[in-house]
């Protein structure tokens, strides 16, 4: 590929995609790969009980795609944190979502291939699901890696500015001009334009996407999600002026991210429209 699929969301997937980069082509890449949760019985829960907060039909996400082996999940891990670090620039960084489900494997993994964990940040969802079976304690928390390319030089960006004087009046525990620490007290709630035009059972939140946006890149960077889902992290590098690259197996969700993309408005972070074109495994359509 001689010219990057900028602005663009690519229905494949993410290693065979990632491959076609080349090296050294991205700023900042986020990536929310499968959490290997797909285990056991399903869980449901029916509106007609209300909880506080929690709001609408709930069901424990059971997906063909988050069901691995140990030892597939971790090849597979190995295999898109290769094209990752491969393609990102040394002044980038990587953020990855994750649970205990998960993240061990991803942690190994990072070492393994020389990828710098900068820090662990604790994601603290006050509006967790209840624990239905009364069996352990209620989860309320994800783990997100901020890493780097490794190697012997710190090059990657930090705006250490915003990360003490942003506006974080949403979390709790950011108090402003004090610096930035690693647990984020982030509602799990989306706003309604996040969902009116269809959603992702592991979708995340606008807010907290932009905050490791801001972090770490500048505007006009390029973003690259490659289990872009819904995209929301395209959606969250276009109303924060950077471009995007989304790659996602199921071209129904790259259809919603397409429709999201397109009905953004212009509001006080978005920098001018970025226009937006379809592939379809990687071929413009």
């Amino acid at each position: 590929m001689n010219t990057l699929p900028i602005n663009t969301i690519i229905n494949g997937e993410c290693v065979s995609e990632m491959k076609k980069l080349p090296d050294s082509c991205i700023d900042l890449i986020i990536a929310d790969p499968p959490y290997n949760l797909s285990k056991g019985g399903e869980w449901k829960w029916d509106n007609s009980v209300e909880l506080q907060g929690m709001g609408g039909n709930w069901n424990k996400v059971m997906q063909e795609w988050d069901n691995f082996t140990l030892e597939s999940y971790m090849t597979f891990t190995k295999a898109w944190l290769t094209e990752a670090k491969r393609i990102l620039k040394p002044t980038g960084s990587m953020w990855i979502f994750g649970t205990y489900h998960n993240m061990g494997v991803i942690n190994v993994t990072c070492q393994m291939l020389g990828i710098e964990i900068i820090n662990e940040v604790i994601w603290y969802k006050r509006n967790a699901f209840p624990n239905l079976a009364g069996r352990r304690l209620t989860a309320s928390h994800e783990t997100i890696l901020w890493c780097n390319k490794g190697g012997k030089k710190r090059e990657y960006f930090f705006d250490y500015e915003y990360s003490k004087d942003g506006d974080f009046s949403y979390d709790s525990l950011k108090s402003s001009g004090k610096q930035m620490r690693t647990v984020w007290d982030i509602s799990n709630n989306k706003e309604k334009s996040e969902l009116m035009y269809g959603k992702h059972p592991t979708q995340k939140p606008v807010r907290i996407l932009k905050r490791m946006i801001k972090l770490a890149s500048r505007e006009n960077d390029i973003i690259l999600t490659p289990f872009s889902g819904s995209g929301s992290e395209c959606v969250a590098a276009k109303m924060t002026g950077r471009n995007f690259i989304g790659i996602e197996l199921d071209n129904s969700y790259c259809e919603i991210a397409r429709i999201r993309l397109a009905h953004i408005e212009e509001n006080e972070d978005q920098l001018g429209q970025l226009s937006l074109n379809l592939y379809q495994g990687g071929i413009a359509k």
